[in-house]
């Protein structure tokens, strides 16, 4: 299992979520949570939709326990996270990858827009390099 983590879990750790089940389902169960539940941001959703992802379904959650603890692979998407994530057993890989967070980006709408383009784009191409080591990551665990 996979689990993305961000502060709110309503942009970076939900397109993550949408590109880890794209690329990744196959192999891995696929979760996304927050420090915090702010919602599933309507950007991300239309940003997401431009790739063919539909995220609509997802739902904002916070950290649940059991799921960090089962997980092989915990990815924190912004520093908050990094810093905040509660502890993990020593059997779940621990991961960083900070992005800039697009709900934060100012200046006009198409320079907003292009700061969701840029930063899902950056996820994506992380999440197809992961799909390409694939063979080489160990089994899913058994969440059940």
């Amino acid at each position: 299992m996979i689990y993305f983590l961000c502060t709110g879990n309503s942009c970076r750790s939900q397109m993550a979520e949408g590109f880890g089940k794209k690329y990744l389902g196959d192999r891995f169960d696929v979760y996304s949570a927050g420090i915090e539940a702010h919602g599933l941001n309507p950007k991300a959703v239309k940003v997401m939709a431009e790739k063919g992802i539909d995220i609509s379904n997802q739902t904002s959650d916070v950290i649940d326990p059991g799921l960090l603890n089962r997980a092989d692979y915990v990815i924190t998407l912004c520093g908050d996270a990094h810093d905040k994530c509660p502890m993990t057993p020593p059997n779940v890989h621990r991961d960083h990858w900070g992005f800039d967070d697009p709900a934060k980006a100012q200046g006009t709408e198409e320079e907003v827009w292009q700061v969701f383009r840029r930063v899902r784009d950056q996820i994506e191409a992380r999440i197809q390099h992961i799909n390409k080591l694939a063979p080489f990551l160990r089994e899913p665990a058994t969440i059940y």
